[in-house]
């Protein structure tokens, strides 16, 4: 008798079991968090249904988003909730976008401002159906803030647009106090992380970003980047990685655990403990980057205003 079947004592039918599922192994503590509730987060909600915005900490499952939207911060995703590319790692859906709302920035505006933020994160979906009008937006988002909200800093966390420049120069333009492109992973995994990107395509915008500030005269810039880690690189393609990015000047680096956000997505090969982080932390400043942040839960915008401060005047 094949293993799985069993036969009934009075038929001669085979009746099929199932195999169990194997149980998922706990989390460990240092990957729990609470789930998101309390005043300042619903009133956040409220917020953004009314002026029908999208926040990146919905659409990509972040799980910090109890503690940020407590605490009265957001990452504003701009462009739409449809993206045009399908990375194994993000949970933002993808698909055909609608054209794109050029009345959206004046929204994101009068956010940051009934928000009353000092540091505002805008970032966006891959709109490769029109990479001009998704920098437009970009750069049209950051006058509404600076319009509504005098003296907030802005981030702005931008896709790689196919290289660009044109596109990167509209958003630089614009005068953000950061420009944050996330490299996501090593060089070995694109082809199964981020089908559609190029590592090196990713590093020279990071390159031209400094060069082209300066070109512009838009006065002090900060550029930022960051990976996840736990989809297969090994520590080596890590540290040679990271080298990469310090060579582009890059002054802020952030460093968290992939958590896989539903089994349609790639799986976790690894978690990195905390120690681990830390240890990377410590390498990553030694490259030269004036702020790391690094942990398990660490995503892009974590801490973002906290990150922006600790990076001192000569890393500009």
């Amino acid at each position: 008798m094949e293993c799985g079947e069993r036969k009934h004592d009075s038929m001669d039918t085979l009746i099929q079991i199932e195999a169990a599922e194997r149980a998922r192994a706990p989390r460990p503590e240092w990957l729990r968090v609470r789930a998101p509730g309390g005043e300042n987060y619903q009133a956040l909600k409220r917020l953004a249904r009314g002026l029908e915005l999208h926040t990146v900490c919905e659409s990509a499952r972040c799980p910090n988003i109890g503690e940020c939207w407590n605490y009265g911060t957001a990452t504003f995703m701009i462009l739409g909730n449809l993206c045009t590319r399908r990375c194994g790692f993000c949970a933002v859906p993808k698909g055909r976008p609608l054209p794109i709302d050029e009345d959206e920035p004046r929204r994101v505006g009068e956010a940051v401002a009934r928000l009353e933020l000092r540091h505002a994160v805008v970032t966006s979906v891959n709109r490769d159906d029109d990479n001009l009008g998704g920098a437009r937006i970009f750069a049209a988002t950051i006058a509404a803030i600076r319009e509504r909200r005098p003296g907030c800093t802005v981030e702005v966390l931008i896709p790689d647009f196919r290289g660009s420049e044109a596109a990167l120069r509209i958003v630089l333009a614009a005068r953000p106090e950061i420009l944050n492109h996330n490299t996501e992973t090593v060089p070995s995994l694109y082809r199964f992380v981020r089908p559609g990107a190029r590592f090196e395509r990713s590093l020279e915008l990071l390159r031209h970003a400094k060069a082209m500030a300066l070109e512009l005269a838009t006065g002090p810039m900060l550029t930022k980047t960051g990976l996840m880690l736990g989809l297969g690189e090994t520590y080596a393609e890590v540290a040679e990685t990271l080298q990469a990015l310090a060579a582009t000047g890059c002054n802020i680096l952030t460093l968290g655990q992939y958590l896989r956000p539903s089994r349609d997505h790639l799986p976790v090969k690894r978690l990195y403990t905390p120690a681990e982080f830390e240890e990377l932390k410590h390498l990553g400043l030694a490259l030269g980057f004036g702020h790391v942040e690094s942990g398990p839960l660490v995503r892009s915008s974590y801490h973002a205003h906290e990150q922006a401060a600790s990076v001192a005047h000569s890393q500009l």
